[in-house]
């Protein structure tokens, strides 16, 4: 038997991106393609459920990977206790636009009454196409919202100039894709050919 397929594609793009490379530490820099967990957080700003979830397969890079320099005050947790906010630095990505391909899969196996991909799948589909959102959908880091975020555009095309090697990069952040502990998961030598990254299985 075979198992039919809930395929779903988006286009998102903005001004500046941070998808964080882990071993930068305290001066993060940016991978130059988004991790799988960065664009399955994208899918969710559209819709969630606890039967099926989305699943990230192919990303094209459709604009120059440009790196530029990014200041801003931080007053997070990781200051020292009642120290003043202070400058934190980061290297992100200028002027980024992506189309993302991938495919609802399900939990548990469908039947005559729960169609859980299908109804995951129409529901993204129908709110992608009218602008409605469940939380605002962000590039990597919350002040990094999209100018662009919805269905495949025909006047957008890959740069298939791109080429590169990323050494090392996040795979996944959790044991589960909704409700699962946290335990990272990388892979190595992960090419971009041509514009496009092909994730791991």
């Amino acid at each position: 038997m075979i198992e039919k397929s809930y395929p779903v594609a988006f286009e998102i793009a903005g001004p500046a991106a941070m998808f964080s490379r882990p071993d930068t530490g305290s001066a993060p820099i940016s991978y130059p393609a988004p991790t799988q967990s960065a664009l399955k957080s994208i899918f969710e700003s559209v819709v969630m459920s606890k039967q099926a979830y989305f699943v990230p397969r192919k990303v094209e890079l459709c604009l120059p990977v440009v790196y530029s320099r990014y200041t801003t005050n931080y007053g997070g947790p990781l200051r020292k206790s009642g120290t003043s906010n202070f400058q934190f630095f980061a290297t992100v990505l200028e002027n980024v636009c992506y189309k993302v391909y991938g495919e609802i899969l399900a939990y548990y196996p469908t039947t005559h009454e729960i169609n859980a991909q299908h109804q995951l799948q129409e529901v993204f589909l129908r709110r992608l196409t009218s602008g409605q959102f469940y939380t605002t959908p962000f590039l990597g880091w919350k002040e990094f919202t999209p100018t662009y975020f919805g269905p495949l555009r025909s006047s957008t095309q890959v740069d298939r100039s791109i080429n590169l090697t990323i050494p090392s990069m996040l795979l996944k952040m959790y044991t589960r894709p909704t409700e699962g502990q946290v335990a990272p998961i990388f892979v190595s030598s992960v090419q971009i050919q041509k514009g496009v990254l092909l994730y791991a299985e």
